[in-house]
């Protein structure tokens, strides 16, 4: 007869545990422009990219700056090939053809993808397209989260300004917790910054470290942003200098994602 209560008391240990990992996950967040696999000494290293990736030991990347079988990039889809050198899953989206291929996002992930789809974003003129890519994973503890990658223009402010516009409504304000990572081209005081704001937090606060160039880092222009801002806690950000692998640091940020 006193088997029954052992077994309760059993089962509420495990049910306590099971909802004590749903309430909190950690993910650390890698955003890395990769200069579409050249180094800063003009050469192509698919290694030493990969090398800053594994060393960083990302849940989730961001990558800009992505070649799919471009002949610069000697005929290679970089996202395929990088995610089998960091043992990560890994899906591309195209901005734009470009030398014989596409140039565009990709994502890295430790879990599997349940949903994936690209968001063109407008552009101007003779300004090159861009696009966004969003996934969304279901996480070892039960959370579902949403992750969006993107680049946004380099050259027209006021394209740069339409692409976070743009961004806000494709992709705030989701039922599910949302990452918002990438080269955003924009720094901290800009109304670029300013419009994603109205959706997202920044992490690293009002003034996060500087990201680019990568030989001596002195402007903020690559981002980890999130929401609602309830549901994260930012543990830790931090640069990662590299002057060969890209002319942008990567960019990582451990944060803890809490139940309702």
């Amino acid at each position: 007869m006193k088997i029954v209560p052992a077994l309760l008391l059993l089962m509420g240990v495990c049910i306590g545990v099971q909802a004590e990992t749903m309430k909190k996950t950690t993910l650390k967040i890698l955003t890395f422009n990769i200069l579409h696999g050249a180094t800063t000494e003009g050469t192509f290293d698919l290694d030493r990219i990969a090398q800053v990736i594994i060393d960083a030991d990302p849940d989730l990347v961001a990558l800009q700056e992505v070649d799919f079988k471009t002949r610069r990039a000697r005929g290679y889809d970089l996202a395929t090939e990088l995610g089998l050198r960091t043992k990560m899953a890994s899906i591309f989206a195209k901005a734009m053809d470009h030398d014989g291929g596409e140039y565009g996002e990709a994502i890295l992930s430790r879990h599997s993808f349940e949903t994936m789809r690209r968001i063109p974003l407008p552009f101007t003129g003779d300004s090159e397209p861009r696009a966004a890519i969003e996934v969304t994973l279901s996480l070892p503890g039960g959370q579902t989260i949403a992750f969006v990658g993107t680049h946004l223009d380099h050259a027209s402010t006021s394209d740069r300004e339409a692409q976070a516009q743009a961004l806000n409504t494709a992709c705030a304000n989701k039922a599910i917790p949302t990452l918002l990572a990438g080269d955003f081209n924009a720094t901290p005081e800009s109304k670029t910054i300013a419009i994603l704001k109205e959706h997202w937090t920044v992490a690293g606060g009002d003034n996060p470290p500087p990201t680019f160039p990568s030989d001596d880092p002195k402007i903020k222009i690559d981002y980890v942003m999130y929401a609602p801002a309830n549901r994260w806690t930012v543990v830790e950000t931090r640069v990662i200098q590299d002057a060969v692998a890209s002319d942008h640091c990567a960019y990582l940020v451990t944060l803890v994602l809490s139940g309702e």
